[in-house]
């Protein structure tokens, strides 16, 4: 199993308390610790412009400007966001960007892309709301010009929602990757979200990862109908990488995680959150699969390995402020599993 993990960039409330003169110093000192230790793979930003559950006036550092600070600052460690919303950038403007990055870090880019959800945040940057199939066929069309700028240099596409008219993307990325069988000159493409009629399709037709409902059950379900997807439309499913993101609140017994809980759902307090949206939050963190002991973590992912889950990327909440859970897991899960 492959390992990535998100860097706090407050849009989780999880740079509360940390002035913003010092927000880019944590947050850089977490990247180089991860592009030291060989076992993480990659490190992760968010794309949002406003904290959740709730907006509130607490940090939310822009995904892209933090994917160009980290590709200048680390040598080894790949670099992505879970995941870009289409919408929000013109495609042909963010091929170009990825492209720029991905000269800097020196072919170490990942693109997560999706349709994106976050309403208040659409519509307070004017940016609308619209339906969600619009949302996903501006993905479509997006993915395509991206393939075409990555692969050729340009870029011309007569859409319902983009018309681009020999856009150029010189220098091409600086990687090689797989679109639909062939090799060609781009970056790796995650196609995020489970939506099994209009996402998932997308996926088969152009991802070389997704990223999905990371429970036993949900992840079952979301692969078989990729594997129908691509049977479709006749690409490999086996190709494809399927990943999950996983809240990882791990300790040594049930009084450890407990405590951790306990203080996220204290720094959501002192963020801004309502007492009673934090408290809900934190509750449905309970139950979810990467929380518990290391033993209990690793038998749970180990689980979705069998499944063939192979990539896991992790959050922890209290990563500016505390890194033994980090330690822990390093210590714990992911030797158990990375071989």
């Amino acid at each position: 199993m492959r390992f990535g993990m998100f860097v706090p960039q407050g849009w989780r409330t999880d740079l509360v308390g940390i002035a913003p003169e010092r927000q880019w110093g944590v947050m850089l000192d977490l990247a180089q610790r991860l592009d030291a230790e060989e076992a993480w793979e990659s490190l992760w930003v968010y794309d949002h412009f406003h904290t959740t559950p709730e907006p509130t006036q607490e940090a939310t550092h822009e995904a892209w400007t933090l994917m160009a600070a980290f590709a200048a600052t680390t040598g080894r460690v790949r670099l992505g966001q879970m995941c870009t919303c289409m919408s929000y950038r013109e495609p042909t403007y963010l091929a170009k960007v990825a492209a720029t990055v991905d000269a800097i870090c020196g072919g170490r880019v990942e693109m997560g892309i999706g349709g994106g959800w976050y309403e208040h945040e659409w519509r307070a940057y004017g940016y609308g709301f619209p339906s969600a199939g619009e949302r996903l066929a501006r993905l479509r069309e997006g993915v395509e010009i991206f393939r075409q700028m990555w692969t050729t240099g340009s870029a011309t596409l007569d859409g319902e929602h983009y018309q681009v008219d020999g856009a150029l993307c010189w220098p091409r990325p600086l990687q090689g990757t797989t679109f639909a069988g062939s090799e060609r000159n781009g970056i790796p493409l995650w196609v995020a979200g489970g939506g099994e009629r209009k996402t998932l399709r997308i996926a088969a037709e152009y991802a070389d990862y997704t990223n999905f409902d990371g429970t036993a059950e949900g992840f079952a379900r979301k692969s078989g109908i990729l594997q129908e997807h691509c049977a479709d439309v006749g690409t490999d499913f086996e190709a494809i990488t399927r990943s999950a993101n996983y809240n990882v609140v791990i300790g040594r017994d049930e009084a450890e995680v407990t405590d951790r809980l306990r203080g996220i759902k204290d720094r959501m307090v002192r963020g801004g959150i309502a007492e009673d949206t934090a408290a809900r939050s934190v509750e449905n963190l309970r139950t979810q699969p990467a929380v518990g002991t290391p033993e209990q973590i690793t038998e749970m992912l180990g689980g979705l390995q069998e499944q063939g889950m192979t990539y896991a990327i992790t959050y922890f909440a209290e990563a500016a402020y505390d890194t033994s859970g980090i330690e822990l897991f390093e210590d714990e899960v992911i030797p158990a599993l990375r071989g």
